[in-house]
């Protein structure tokens, strides 16, 4: 004890008054500590006293990324029954408030605060999830030039328009925009709700979103920390997507990225593979199937998925990270503009939870342990062998996709027959390996129900029904 009080005593008078002044008076120890505090930790640091009050509120760095889920003023708790008269945060709940005023009242009178305190402006990233947003909100944030924000999360937020939402994003990156817009670059919305990572650094996802998922029926792999996409196979999004949200990721590609991306299946217009495929047996094995599937030009990939089990790809090929070329537009000096767009955007979903340290949708797209240059010749693939997956919509996988193993037949390798068709119609078929199977080892069909015959999930999972399990 007596050494240790020594010691103590022998330190500069400034560094035993204010250690941690002196270490988060370092900028670069500042700008890496605060993404990890939250808005109240950061607020109640700057008031324990004027000097930290200075340090917090003069360093742009420290509200470049912004976390409002958490903040109880940005929460929406007003019942659904309209009380006139009755006075909210300074808003009158009465004939004159619009329904934008009423669900955006309390991120409203937030920016109006960071507005006046001069933050607003730094604020890069900024994460609203399961907040009340609407889609003038969002819109305000795409125009306003008081607004910097280059990456947008709004993942399961209330009183969304998407209607409305899609208008907006399709009209801020139309051909005509003026120089330099939008400032947008990345927009979550299709994924669950920001999750902090784990001590070794992976993305992970919420327990609570696993849980919906199992209850609603859906498919999921047993590893629910896993990276998206990259790694974990299977459904992505935790909700049904509408499907006109693809002719907004069309109109988006290259200017804005989403965490979710298109179809690249063969039947699609954007696919590399279109027309290498026998589509008219494709659509007539679909119109015999009972439930016949008219596919869409353009679709939102809502599944990943390994390589075909029949040929190990896809007539696509394979969404492998680093494996694309840049492409950019110039202006009559020949000078490269801002609206120049690198073909990643629109190749590559946003992985989650957004960056801390960085505000390019590159990084927010890279996958954990990959190189974010990603066409520099020297990254090594035997100490970094590359991350790559198969995004199909739902109307690609029909027939094609098993739920329970997530493995798959692509369109090259399969074509349900028309007397296989009507087998499945009619009544179900014996599974392979199944008693009184004729050939256990070619069943007459892959897919049955949404669960394949030859790894046995199909009696799995029918089986344990028909015995009420």
């Amino acid at each position: 004890m007596t050494r240790t009080k020594a010691v103590h005593s022998s330190l500069p008078v400034e560094i035993q008054d204010s250690s941690l002044l002196h270490l988060l008076g370092n900028s670069l120890v500042l700008s890496h500590t605060t993404p990890y505090m939250s808005c109240n930790d950061i607020l109640n640091l700057a008031a324990t006293s004027r000097t930290f009050h200075y340090l917090i509120y003069n360093t742009p760095q420290v509200f470049r990324r912004l976390d409002l889920g958490s903040v109880k003023t940005a929460q929406f708790d007003i019942e659904d029954i309209d009380r006139g008269g009755e006075s909210w945060r300074n808003v009158q709940v009465d004939e004159s408030v619009t329904e934008d005023d009423f669900y955006s009242g309390p991120l409203r009178g937030i920016f109006s605060s960071l507005r006046r305190a001069d933050i607003l402006r730094h604020v890069q990233i900024l994460i609203l999830d399961g907040l009340s947003v609407t889609a003038e909100l969002v819109h305000d944030v795409l125009v306003d030039p008081g607004f910097s924000v280059r990456i947008l999360s709004i993942c399961q937020v209330n009183n969304l328009n998407e209607r409305k939402l899609r208008a907006a994003l399709q009209y801020a990156c139309r051909d005509s925009r003026p120089e330099g817009t939008p400032r947008l670059k990345g927009l979550y919305v299709f994924g669950p709700k920001d999750s902090d990572p784990d001590e070794s650094g992976t993305r992970t996802m919420y327990t609570s979103v696993t849980a919906a998922l199992k209850t609603q029926g859906r498919d999921i792999p047993s590893n629910d920390e896993s990276e998206a996409w990259y790694v974990r196979r299977g459904v992505q999004s935790p909700r049904v997507i509408d499907p006109e949200w693809a002719s907004t990721l069309v109109a988006c590609n290259g200017t804005i990225a989403f965490d979710a991306i298109l179809c690249t299946g063969p039947r699609h217009l954007n696919s590399s593979a279109w027309g290498s495929v026998n589509t008219a047996a494709l659509d007539a094995a679909d119109s015999q199937s009972g439930s016949p599937t008219r596919v869409p030009h353009y679709a939102v990939a809502t599944h990943s998925v390994d390589g075909c089990a029949g040929c190990g790809s896809a007539p696509e090929g394979w969404t492998v990270w680093g494996e694309i070329a840049q492409t950019k537009q110039r202006d009559h000096h020949d000078r490269r503009d801002s609206r120049s767009t690198t073909a990643e955007i629109g190749k590559f979903p946003l992985l989650a939870p957004p960056p801390r340290h960085s505000i390019s949708p590159i990084a927010a797209m890279c996958p954990a342990g990959q190189s974010v240059q990603t066409r520099i010749s020297s990254f090594s693939a035997s100490k970094h062998p590359k991350v790559k997956f198969i995004p199909r919509c739902s109307d690609c996988l029909a027939q094609r996709y098993c739920r329970g193993c997530h493995r798959w037949w692509c369109e090259a390798c399969y074509i349900p027959a028309q007397e296989e068709v009507e087998k499945r119609v009619s009544k179900p078929v014996p599974y392979a390996g199944s008693p009184g199977s004729s050939d256990n080892r070619n069943p007459i069909f892959k897919v049955l129900y949404g669960f394949c015959a030859r790894g046995g999930c199909w009696f799995a999972h029918w089986g344990l029904l028909s015995i009420g399990c």
